[in-house]
């Protein structure tokens, strides 16, 4: 069995439906499942089961021995959350106790981390594990996300294959459900169908014009692609960047949705709120020479190649799922 927490969320969904496809179909969704809009996101999966996060725990105690493998994608991933024992209980112990789990009964284990941990990118965004205890997140999500990481790195007693992968700004089918933290070519889409327009923030930045805040996009069937490929690799533990290695603008990202669209461009800037101002990150872009040295060779899409499959393939067909 494959077990997948997280497994009615965005990548989570995704990542079930890709194993599916590869014709894994013992595979155990962990999730909540008290959301109608995400449990859609797994409509016509094929599952051995469905177990509720309060109790996965308990239940890999029990079935431990038939499990080959865990992704624990489920996290609060809310960025502007602010309940610090919330994101602790959700995020950094709960994964403490997964990765517990993983080190007793001998499990290979892929955890979700996040380019959040980069903070404002004083250090650069290379995914170098000594000197990961020096980032700062500029959020409390980044920092739950960030003490796991450290926390990991500190374990005398490792599972016998694991990655944390920092997912930088995925998008892509199955976010639907996700409101105001969904991507911003899934916002452009809506408010470009509804206005024929795209607002933007306003830049703050002195060394950035507006729009041209940048951003390493990266399409979701690219992470599992990813994903799917440490399931056999199971070599070379470690903390690892998932993005496309290569930072564009939000104007290239809108664009690229109008044209899609078969849209003119209409683009207005606003202010970006200003209890998000210093938080804001205006550059990340992900080092990915640690992934490909590992033997990882798929290219990935461009911008424009995913946001055109998404626009067009998922959706202007009434939000198809992936």
């Amino acid at each position: 069995m494959i077990i997948v927490t997280g497994a009615a969320g965005f990548i989570g969904s995704c990542l079930v439906k890709k194993l599916n496809s590869e014709n894994f179909n013992a595979i155990v969704a962990v999730d909540k499942f008290n959301d109608e809009a995400k449990n859609k996101n797994l409509a016509g999966t094929q599952l051995k089961e469905k177990v509720d996060r309060d109790e996965f725990m308990m239940w890999l105690d029990k079935n431990y021995e038939s499990v080959e493998f865990i992704f624990h994608i489920g996290a609060r991933t809310d960025t502007a959350e602010f309940d610090m024992e919330l994101l602790h209980r959700l995020n950094t112990d709960y994964t403490k106790e997964v990765w517990k789990r993983c080190v007793n009964y001998q499990i290979p284990l892929v955890y979700a981390s996040s380019a959040a941990t980069y903070g404002l990118g004083e250090q650069g965004y290379e995914d170098n594990e000594s000197t990961i205890d020096t980032l700062k997140p500029l959020n409390p999500y980044g920092l739950s996300k960030q003490e796991f990481d450290v926390w990991a790195l500190s374990q005398k007693d490792k599972p016998f294959y694991w990655a944390g992968l920092k997912f930088f700004n995925v998008y892509g089918p199955n976010e639907y459900h996700k409101g105001r933290m969904a991507s911003v070519v899934l916002h452009a889409f809506h408010q470009i169908s509804a206005t024929d327009k795209m607002k933007l923030f306003r830049s703050h930045h002195p060394e950035f014009k507006d729009g041209e805040q940048m951003r390493d996009f990266i399409y979701v069937k690219d992470v599992i692609e990813v994903c799917y490929f440490l399931i056999h690799h199971r070599k070379n533990s470690g903390i690892y960047n998932l993005g496309s290695g290569k930072a564009r603008t939000f104007l290239d990202l809108t664009r690229s949705v109008f044209k899609a669209m078969d849209k003119k461009e209409h683009i207005e800037f606003i202010d970006t709120p200003e209890d998000i101002r210093d938080k804001y990150q205006y550059f990340t872009e992900a080092n990915m020479k640690k992934l490909k040295g590992i033997g990882y060779d798929k290219p990935f899409h461009t911008l424009e190649e995913g946001v055109e499959d998404y626009v067009k393939n998922y959706l202007t067909k009434n939000q198809s799922y992936y």
